[in-house]
Order: structure tokens, then C-alpha cells, then sequence
């Protein structure tokens, strides 16, 4: 029908002619790669969290929300290359003979060890009291001169010591920790006792003070040969003041000279801080090497439990670097590949390198044998089982395994007899372990269930000791053995600052009256 004059008179029709704009959609990709996802804490208020693990930037990063406190993230592992490479170390752990609690809530709740855990504890650590000689800046323990605290009874440590024995059958090791254990009037009877328990190898971890001032208890410790485990952070004054808070320099040489005199093995164990004395990485395996005392270094990227200075969860030392700064300053003697992932915990937490040694002359293991079919025989062990022993000497048999002869040559060209080292391995045989603990930032339950390493504590639990450190565990025990409330530590972030307050021991709590499990108040 023709429109009527009246609807069209005084006006157009009027047609858009410009080009219909079709809105453009740009999928952007995200920064990082999803790996897993896994349980945590908050740092805070320590509530069990689902988290993340993501690759950003070549960097394995952690990721997780509090709906209370918001989100957090914390730098894992610093080569993500690296990381993924390791994981194929991963193997199935071997169950504890006996268990001490039951599953209830779930990891890491339920620590004791309870019927989640996946692997049996290869070194029991046993803390026999608060108190110390030392009021460290950096102190998992939050130890100090302090009026309160607790000191474990013989009877105590008796009934701990049958918990580890009922535990594993055969203990791999104990470690006698504290505080500063050596100032336990009781500690040689301690020792004494786990050795004739049966447990292979009684270390005492020290920071050596009473070394080096008490030849008399020295001349003790030659009776009973436990193994020395050094608290040595590096040479400079600045490294001592700001690890230790003094100057301790002089008493460690001396602490250093009574063990060789005694005979007494030594590894030196370096707390390595980002900022402070990753330089001397190098130095202090030069200096372990040539020391008659030691057979061993233990680097222990700081750990950010307890008491410690400020820092950012993102820019913190891992196992990669401090494995890249061996490399980096011994070149002569250690590539990167010269280290291997301990496969009894997780393999990220610990990595190892062997090296036969004579003299100046050093020959990684991984030049020796297919080191990664002998992980068992050395994992946990200051010196190789007679396995790889073993390995070493059918070089020289008839049936010699495939790559003898580039091995031979390896240690031709270093100038070590190996078969005369072979007859003393012990004297030859030199260790670096690199171990990274888990704190509140990091913790990972798929780590922590596979954790090797655990506190024995006075009612005859063994908690896992990533999770002592971070979940709440120490808190409570020590409240529970001193009788004194102990505030929930929380990590000195500096993202956390504006809401802590420091504790009676050094570290930090959350401002507000909060405990442990609850959140904060807003």
C-alpha cells in the first residue's frame, strides 16, 4: 500500500549508509601455567586453604586466598625448568611400622604421624630445650635467653627415643636440637641413650659456643663420637652480625680446632638469607673441604618461621639458586648437574651432591657412577651405603660397568687413586646437601605428606618438621611444656607489617587477639 501524503509530507526517509561496525573480541592468554592445585595455610590465621601452583616467568609460584585475610603469593622454586626436571625423582615412600594418630581433619591437622602421611621418618629431631646461649635474629625455634621455656627430662627423651625406634625398626638418625642443646646439663646421658637404642648415627646441632670454651666436655663427646652439626653461616662480620647478632668468627675456628682434635665429624651448616651471604656459598664449601673435622655442608635457604627479619615472599632464596651458586663460585669442582634430588622426601625440598676428594682434587659422584640408581644407598647418610661402594669398585673388575673408563679418567685427571680411596671412603667422601623447609607461605600439602624429616615430641608424636614450623605445632608443645600461653606466629612479610605486633621471643604475631585457627578480628 502507497503510504498517504499526510504520513510522509514534511519528511525523508533516511537510510544510514555508514558500515555496520562489528565489535572486535581479543582472547588474551594468561602469564602463567596452572600445575596443580593443592591445600595451605593462611599465614595469618593459619586456616587450611586450597592453593595453586603456577610456572610465571620461569618461576614456580604459590598462590592462595583467605577469605578472611585476601590473597597471598610466595616464590617456590625459582626455576621452573629445573622443578619440572626433578619431579621425575618422585617414588613411592616406605610406610612407619607404627602410626601415632588418626585421620580426623585431614593434612596437615592430623600430624603425628597419622595414616595420610606417605613416607616413614629418616631423621627424627628432637628439641631438648628452649633455652640458649644466642639471641639470633633468625631463629626457627624462637630460642633466646629467655625466663621461660622448658628442658626435657631423661625420662622424656627416653620415651621419645622408643617413639622413632617403634616408628622405623632400625632408625636412620637422630638429631638433637633445642635451643642450644649442649647447654643441657643432661645431653651426654641423651646421647648415650639413643645410642644404645640402635639409631645409626646420634647428631648434636650446635653453634658451637660450648666447643670452643669447654675442652672438658669435649673430651666427653670423644667417648661417645656423635657427629657435629655445625651452625657456620659464612666469614664476614656483617654475615654473623646479622644471622647471629654477634661476632662469632673466632669461637667457630676454635670450636672447629676441638673437633679435629678429638676426632670428631663436623658438617657445617650455613642458613643462607638473600641480601646477607649467598656470596660466601662458595667460600664455605672451599673451607669445608679442606678442614680435617668436616665431611659436610648443609646450606638451609632461611626458612621464615619463627623469628627473622623482614622479607618479600617473591624474592626469596630457593634450592635452585642456592645449587646455581655453588656452581657459580667452585667451578672447578661443581656443576649444576653434580646435584641430585634427595628421593625420600619430595624431590624439590632436597638436593645432594657426593664428591670423592683427596687433597684439592674433587670428583662429583655424577662423574663416577649413574649416581641416579644409587639414590637409595646415599639418601639420609653421611657416608654412601657398601652398595655404591660397590659400584665404585668393579671399576677395576673384569665385569666393569659401561662409562668406567670415562670415570677412571675423570678421577686420573683430578689426581685421585681411586682404589686408595676407595679402602678409606669415609676419609674421601665429601657431602653438600641443599635443603629448603617449608614456612607459612609455602606450605604444600603435597609436599608436607611426603616429609622425611620430623620433630618427636613429649606425648610420642612425630610431626612432620615443616609442619611443627608452620601449622601451630611448636606453639602448642611449648605452651604445653612451659605453661606459659605462646602466641600463633605469623611471618615477618613485609606485605604482613600494618597488622603485627611482636611476641615475648623476637617474632611476630597478627596485632589483633586472635589464636591460632580463628581469623583475625576486622
Amino acid at each position: 500500500m502507497r503510504p498517504s501524503d499526510s504520513s510522509t509530507r514534511g519528511s525523508a526517509l533516511c537510510i544510514d549508509r555508514r558500515p555496520l561496525r562489528i565489535k572486535e573480541f581479543v582472547r588474551m592468554e594468561r602469564d602463567e601455567v596452572f600445575l596443580e592445585l593443592t591445600r595451605s595455610i593462611c599465614p595469618l590465621c593459619k586456616r587450611v586453604i586450597d592453593a595453586e601452583v603456577n610456572v610465571r616467568d620461569n618461576k614456580v609460584v604459590l598462590r592462595k586466598r583467605c577469605p578472611e585475610h585476601g590473597p597471598f603469593e610466595a616464590l617456590v622454586y625459582s626455576d621452573a625448568e629445573l622443578y619440572m626436571a626433578q619431579l621425575r625423582f618422585n617414588k613411592p615412600g616406605t610406610l612407619p611400622l607404627e602410626l601415632q594418630t588418626e585421620t580426623h581433619n585431614g593434612c596437615p591437622l592430623d600430624c603425628g604421624l597419622c595414616p595420610e602421611h606417605k613416607q616413614h621418618t629418616c631423621l627424627a629431631v628432637i628439641e631438648v630445650n628452649t633455652a640458649c646461649n644466642l639471641d639470633c635474629p633468625i631463629c626457627f625455634a624462637d630460642s633466646g635467653h629467655q625466663p621461660d621455656g622448658y628442658a626435657l627430662t631423661l625420662e622424656q627423651v627416653d620415651f621419645m627415643l622408643d617413639s622413632f625406634v617403634a616408628a622405623e625398626g632400625e632408625p636412620e638418625v637422630v638429631q638433637f636440637s633445642g635451643g642450644e642443646p649442649t647447654i643441657h646439663p643432661q645431653i651426654l646421658e641423651f646421647v648415650e641413650l639413643a645410642q644404645s637404642k640402635g639409631i645409626r648415627t646420634v647428631m648434636l646441632n650446635t653453634n658451637g659456643i660450648r666447643l670452643a670454651r669447654d675442652r672438658g666436655f669435649v673430651r666427653e663427646l670423644v667417648r661417645l663420637k656423635p657427629h657435629v652439626y655445625l651452625q657456620f653461616d659464612g666469614f664476614a662480620h656483617q654475615t654473623h652480625i646479622a644471622l647471629r647478632g654477634r661476632d662469632l668468627r673466632e669461637e667457630k675456628g676454635r670450636a672447629l680446632e676441638a673437633c679435629a682434635e678429638a676426632g670428631l665429624t663436623v658438617t657445617l651448616v650455613a642458613a643462607v638469607e638473600k641480601g646477607v651471604n649467598e656470596h660466601e656459598v662458595g667460600a664455605i664449601v672451599r673451607f669445608g673441604i679442606a678442614h680435617p673435622a668436616v665431611n659436610s655442608v648443609a646450606f638451609q635457604p632461611v626458612t621464615h618461621s619463627g623469628r627473622h627479619g623482614v622479607f618479600d615472599p617473591l624474592e626469596r632464596l630457593t634450592n635452585a639458586d642456592v645449587m646455581k651458586l655453588v656452581a657459580a663460585q667452585v667451578p672447578e669442582w661443581y656443576r649444576l648437574d653434580d646435584f641430585v634430588p634427595v628421593p625420600c622426601c619430595f624431590p624439590t625440598c632436597r638436593s645432594m651432591s657426593y664428591a670423592l676428594v683427596d687433597g684439592e682434587a674433587v670428583v662429583p659422584f655424577t662423574r663416577l657412577v649413574e649416581i641416579e640408581s644409587y639414590l637409595d644407598y646415599v639418601s639420609n647418610r653421611l657416608y654412601p651405603d657398601t652398595a655404591i661402594r660397590g659400584a665404585l669398585e668393579r671399576m677395576f673388575s673384569s665385569s666393569a660397568v659401561p662409562g668406567a673408563e670415562r670415570a677412571l679418567l675423570a678421577c686420573e685427571g683430578c689426581g685421585i687413586d681411586l682404589p686408595e680411596a676407595l679402602r678409606d671412603l669415609e676419609r674421601h667422601v665429601f657431602v653438600i646437601v641443599i635443603q629448603d623447609f617449608q614456612d607459612p607461605y609455602t606450605l604444600n600439602v603435597r609436599q608436607l605428606m611426603k616429609c622425611c624429616v620430623a620433630d618427636v615430641v613429649p606425648d610420642g608424636r612425630l610431626i612432620p618438621f615443616c609442619a611443627y614450623n608452620s601449622v601451630g605445632y611448636r606453639e602448642q608443645v611449648r605452651a604445653e611444656l612451659s605453661g606459659v600461653s605462646v602466641a600463633p606466629v605469623v611471618p615477618n612479610a613485609r606485605p604482613l607489617l600494618p597488622l603485627l605486633r611482636p611476641t615475648r621471643y623476637g617474632s611476630r604475631t597478627a596485632a589483633a587477639s586472635a589464636r591460632v585457627g580463628e581469623p583475625l578480628s576486622p
